[in-house]
């Protein structure tokens, strides 16, 4: 009974994490592009707006990589 319960609670804990770390919110966005300048950022942003690839963005500085993130 011991080896059933163990073998049970290893398999729940597995699912659990493999669900939780396939997760993504509704709201998140994708990462489009990454930019030395905010200028850049801001053209490509718009370009794809015109061009019809995504409905909005923003342009994000990720000090610790010392580059601007654009994310739609």
């Amino acid at each position: 009974m011991r080896k059933a319960r163990a073998v049970l609670v290893s398999a729940v804990m597995v699912l659990g994490a493999s669900l939780t770390i396939g997760a993504t919110p509704a709201h998140a966005e994708r990462l489009a592009g990454v930019f030395k300048d905010y200028s850049e950022c801001e053209r490509i942003g718009t370009h794809g707006i015109t061009q019809g690839w995504w409905d909005g963005y923003s342009c994000e500085w990720e000090g610790q990589y010392r580059y601007y993130f654009l994310y739609a």
